[in-house]
């Protein structure tokens, strides 16, 4: 099982990693801030200053069809900005 999931490539994402070095990734739901942190630094070889993370909650939505009322939703997934230290940076666009 791997802790680190994907980065997180956004217009947000991409600027927050230019001026200050944040970086975000889809991580595993079970686990922690020091996992994260090992992973981070253990994948990417930077020291890693803070780790926040946040859980997504799924979308509901709904639709009304011939059929009936159809619901569903999104799967839910923790998000982790892991800020690295100032000469350290990463690389994310080298592997694609």
């Amino acid at each position: 099982m791997s802790i680190l999931i994907k980065p997180i490539i956004t217009e947000k994402a991409t600027s927050d990693s230019e001026l200050f070095n944040r970086y975000g990734f889809v991580v595993d739901k079970k686990a922690n801030k020091v996992e994260i942190k090992k992973a981070v630094e253990a994948a990417y070889g930077v020291s890693v200053d803070k780790v926040r993370t946040i859980n997504v909650r799924p979308d509901r939505s709904s639709k009304f069809t011939k059929t009936g009322m159809i619901t569903g939703k999104t799967a839910a997934y923790k998000k982790a900005i892991v800020q690295v230290a100032d000469g350290d940076v990463i690389d994310l666009y080298s592997n694609l």
